[in-house]
């Protein structure tokens, strides 16, 4: 057993994924001793190493498999028979994770941040217990925390998660076979990708959601666009409806599904049952109460706009906090308390123009307001849209799924939201975030000069059309 350490620091970071390696970095830089503790065994957080990069790894793959089952033959491009290797490709998405989370290890070793393996809890008056992952236990002395320990899968009561047929992200993203049929418990953005990824190599895909909408909070038209582009493409939706009962039968998974507002219910058989109806923030063993740390009804930690946290000198950042739990929002929240803790400078944290974004194919993306928000808040405005079959570049690859949908306020003509369903979405959004973060207006997309052919070129399109003036439709 190791002997107890003890250590003083300017900042303590409590988590080691994208929220909290890079408020140690940046701490680190401003001339902090700073410490990063992460129970884990490895850096990334949820996001890169059961989450956002494993995902996009098979998203990728699954996605040449769909090109060369149905794509090559128009293109003059001939192959045989297309065979999955799941274990190699597994295998493949391995190799990308491992990759990032060592380099993240190197990073904060070069900005000689302090790294700490192990499960780490609040002692109160800047004390810091931690249960080390070799053994052993350290006490640390921290001027300031920070927690940023994420989030975790929500479960759905009465049913058990056992990782083999009935799984949550972590466990799709593990399959050892493809499965005749899955059944996907949610139709938001985890369940929509994975969901996808399985649907291209191979396997049945209903998505069982218990609104009658898929994705809560997207634009309601490119919501409904999107749900007709992926029913094309083979996956089925059963909207309105919940999942009471689960049961693992050994050689597959017995549901039981009724309507959400009520009625008979059915029973439907699965291969794999993936549980995706969202998350909720990790704190389990914080210590929380107390160390005097208010959280919220939803579990959330309440902080101020400084993010300082009802404790003293604790901080919380990203998924634990409110706001949408996404690893971009966490890094900028990152930057933002390491620079107040700092004295620096108050780094400001836009909300608005947060951009979100679901990796399928096409991707969906979107910042700012919906349409349906800007309506229920009484706000003038006017739209835009381009279809991307008038986008010669879509053309070109046989890539003419979606459109762009621009909202501009009626007087001022500020942008107030952008919505995108296109390949490569979650890339073109950001030419938008970039004039909304600077407070611009439709106009001054119009005016900046696109390259062509781009794809890009149908946001210029979408924000002539506000005023009728778009020219290829």
């Amino acid at each position: 057993m190791a002997e107890k350490q003890s250590s003083e620091f300017d900042v303590v970071v409590i988590g080691g994924g994208p929220g909290g390696y890079v408020a140690a970095i940046r701490a680190a830089q401003l001339g902090l001793k700073t410490a990063c503790i992460e129970g884990r065994g490895s850096l990334g957080g949820t996001c890169l190493n059961v989450g956002c990069i494993p995902s996009k790894a098979l998203l990728h793959a699954s996605e040449q498999v769909a090109h060369a089952r149905h794509s090559f033959a128009d293109w003059g491009i001939k192959v045989g028979a297309v065979e999955v290797d799941v274990e190699k490709m597994m295998d493949k998405k391995e190799e990308v994770v491992h990759g990032l989370t060592s380099g993240i290890e190197l990073l904060l070793a070069k900005n000689k941040v302090t790294y700490l393996q192990g499960w780490a809890s609040l002692g109160g008056d800047g004390r810091v217990d931690v249960k080390l992952s070799e053994g052993g236990d350290a006490v640390i002395s921290a001027k300031n925390i920070i927690l940023a320990t994420g989030s975790e899968v929500t479960p759905l009561p009465g049913i058990e998660i056992d990782e083999e047929r009935i799984v949550s992200s972590t466990g799709a993203l593990a399959l050892s076979s493809v499965p005749e049929h899955l059944v996907v418990v949610g139709g938001g953005v985890i369940g929509l990708e994975m969901g996808s990824v399985w649907q291209r190599l191979g396997a049945k895909v209903t998505v069982v959601e218990f609104l009658d909408r898929i994705c809560p909070g997207m634009d309601n038209e490119i919501a409904k666009t999107f749900q007709k582009t992926l029913e094309g493409q083979g996956i089925a939706f059963k909207l309105g409806h919940k999942v009471t009962a689960a049961k693992n039968t050994g050689k597959g998974v017995a549901l039981a599904v009724e309507p959400s507002s009520g009625g008979d219910g059915e029973e439907m058989s699965a291969d794999v049952v993936l549980v995706a109806i969202g998350r909720r923030p990790f704190t389990n063993g914080l210590g929380l109460e107390a160390a005097g740390v208010e959280t919220d009804k939803q579990g959330r930690v309440t902080v101020d706009g400084g993010f300082q946290t009802t404790a003293k000198g604790v901080f919380a950042i990203g998924d634990v906090i409110d706001g949408p739990m996404l690893a971009h929002k966490a890094e900028k929240e990152g930057v933002a308390v390491a620079e107040l803790i700092a004295g620096t400078k108050k780094v400001k944290v836009d909300y608005t123009t947060v951009p979100g974004i679901v990796y399928t194919a096409p991707e969906v993306a979107n910042i700012g307001f919906s349409e349906q928000e800007l309506k229920e808040a009484g706000v003038s405005y006017k739209v835009g849209k381009f279809p991307f079959k008038a986008n010669s570049r879509a053309r070109a690859m046989e890539e003419t799924d979606g459109l762009v949908k621009l909202l501009a306020h009626k007087d001022n003509g500020r942008i107030l939201g952008a919505h995108i369903i296109s390949k490569d979405a979650g890339t073109l959004i950001h030419e938008v975030a970039a004039v909304m973060e600077f407070g611009g207006t439709y106009e001054d997309l119009i005016h900046i000069i696109h390259g062509h052919p781009t794809l890009n070129e149908a946001v210029k399109e979408a924000a002539m059309a506000i005023d009728k003036r778009a020219i290829h439709v």
